[in-house]
């Protein structure tokens, strides 16, 4: 059988679960409703609408940190979808009859790869829109720019939809690796919510450090966008390390080297 027409069977499967639409559900909830959220306060803040005891919020360059959020704080949804389209087979052992009709386990692979990609640009665009509907909405009722006017906001818009994509092959990669789905959602969860955020905050306070996290994947993801939330925050979240080529090469590297460990490690053995 051809890449072609597994890739149809892929996306069969994929949409026959309710897994597309709870994730994507989840990501259009938490992106819409934080990037709406921040953006109040920023409005708020800047017009004296909330009054603080700090200095006063700067607004300029606000629009294209709050447009980023699908990216700095959503790719673990992507990340979590790419890792269910694997580790769902291996649980629920369909695999077996996939790899009967299609002995050739590299065309499989191939055919989740591409199929994944294509689900990856839907949920980067749907991911755009979520923050930059309601974050570009409160800015202008606040009179902030919306920087919509300008090509560099839509540049990064796209550089979000190229992120999001590629986290989703990322996730393939982790499930083709780590073949329990339940050690595979955890892990990712641990790594991206705990792990790496530690490593880069300690990046911004230790000498040297950050010439290693900012080859993290968050870090170079971030770097690909060209902008992050955490900037506002510190923490070690600049983008400034790395080009954005280069971070998203750095992207594309650990999807490479997952996808070729977990072929080479998990992918020819039986489903057990």
């Amino acid at each position: 059988m051809t890449v072609a027409t597994v890739t149809r069977s892929e996306f069969t499967k994929f949409f026959s679960t309710s897994v597309w639409w709870v994730l994507g559900l989840v990501l259009v909830v938490y992106i819409a409703s934080t990037a709406g959220a921040l953006a109040f306060v920023f409005g708020a803040v800047s017009n004296g609408t909330l009054r603080g005891d700090g200095a006063p919020v700067p607004t300029e360059g606000v629009a294209p940190l709050l447009y980023s959020l699908a990216a700095s704080v959503g790719y673990v949804i992507p990340l979590i979808l790419g890792t269910l389209i694997v580790t769902i087979e291996f649980r629920h052992k369909t695999l077996t009859a996939t790899f009967l009709t299609t002995p050739r386990r590299g065309t499989v692979l191939w055919a989740k790869i591409v199929a994944g990609i294509v689900v990856g640009v839907g949920f980067g665009i749907v991911g755009a829109l979520s923050s930059v509907g309601p974050a570009a909405g409160f800015l202008a009722v606040f009179g902030i720019d919306t920087d919509l006017g300008a090509g560099s906001t839509w540049a990064l818009i796209a550089r979000v939809v190229l992120a999001l994509t590629i986290w989703v092959v990322v996730g393939i990669g982790v499930g083709t690796l780590v073949r329990n789905q339940v050690a595979a959602v955890v892990g990712v969860l641990v790594f991206t919510q705990f792990l790496e955020p530690i490593a880069r905050t300690a990046g911004a306070f230790v000498e040297g450090l950050d010439t290693v996290t900012n080859y993290l994947p968050g870090a170079a993801s971030d770097a690909l966008v060209g902008a992050s939330i955490f900037q506002m925050a510190g923490a070690g979240a600049s983008t400034s390390g790395l080009e954005w080529w280069a971070g998203g090469a750095v992207l594309l590297g650990y999807a490479l080297v997952l996808l070729v460990l977990g072929y080479a490690l998990n992918w020819r053995r039986d489903v057990s």
